[in-house]
């Protein structure tokens, strides 16, 4: 099958504007062009997609199932388009969790008052590159090693580990807490975005640990008092919930926060990016 999208725009515009006419005015070709554009598409698919008689053009009831997939499937081309050409204007950071904690809204703003030219947009993906694998951003935001040789990373700050625990736990009457002190409870992890796993104990004292794959799951369990949760900084600061406490672990060793980008096709903000995270973590 062989359907171009000047037979769809074809298509769409008959449909809108009501006659084979208007449509060659709005294409801005001749009427016999519309009339070839739309007989291709017809052989094409194999079925009729309109009705013509001398008063109106009304589309068949599979012309109009084709006519919706026609538009989705041109506005996904303009997106595409769209996307391609908009490097330089547009910046989409990725992240699992917690995007940048604290110093989010800090970013936020200090970017638009440097870069007015280029819009930054936060955009949530849990996976193990924040999105980055999956073209869903430009840059990302990840608090774990990639192994990928594709991606390149700077870390950008460091951030301490808190343990989540429900507010009716014995341990949350404490300002701060030991490893020593969880490894006899049931860590909850999430294996493909998470910063802690068992590993953080030594080899004798490693907790049982749960599995979790998203951070509200992550945040009712722990409020049932069925288990615990270890967390980079960020976290407490993003997801504060009412049931859940966080406290700080004085001898866990701290989460180094990444920006990570495609090694062969780095964003032009890249290195801005850099520096003002760089900053914000220095100076907070």
């Amino acid at each position: 099958m062989d359907v171009e999208l000047r037979q769809l725009r074809c298509l769409v515009a008959i449909v809108d504007e009501g006659t084979f006419t208007d449509a060659a005015i709005a294409l801005g070709v001749s009427q016999a062009a519309v009339s070839r554009t739309l007989a291709s598409l017809e052989r094409a698919v194999g079925v009729r997609l309109l009705r013509r008689t001398s008063r109106q053009v009304t589309a068949t009831t599979t012309g109009m199932r084709v006519v919706a997939k026609a538009r989705r499937v041109l506005a996904e081309v303009e997106d595409l388009v769209e996307e391609a050409t908009s490097g330089h204007t547009r910046l989409r950071i990725g992240y699992a969790w917690s995007a940048l904690g604290r110093h989010t809204p800090a970013f936020q703003r200090r970017w638009a008052q440097a870069r007015p030219g280029t819009d930054l947009h936060l955009v949530r993906v849990n996976s193990a590159t924040s999105g980055l694998a999956e073209g869903a951003c430009d840059l990302a935001v990840v608090r774990r090693p990639l192994e990928d040789r594709r991606f390149d990373s700077a870390i950008v700050g460091l951030e301490r580990r808190f343990a989540a625990l429900a507010a009716d736990d014995l341990l949350a009457s404490r300002r701060s807490l030991r490893l020593g002190d969880l490894s006899e409870r049931t860590l909850l992890i999430e294996r493909r975005t998470g910063s802690t796993t068992p590993e953080l104990w030594s080899p004798d004292s490693r907790p049982a640990t749960e599995e979790t794959h998203d951070v509200d799951d992550w945040l009712n369990v722990i409020s049932s008092g069925r288990s615990i949760g270890m967390t980079a900084e960020s976290t407490a600061h993003q997801y504060p919930r009412p049931g859940i406490v966080y406290r700080p672990v004085r001898d866990a060793e701290p989460v180094a926060v990444r920006l990570a980008w495609w090694r062969d096709d780095p964003h032009p903000a890249t290195q801005a990016v850099i520096e003002l995270l760089t900053a914000l973590y220095r100076d907070g």
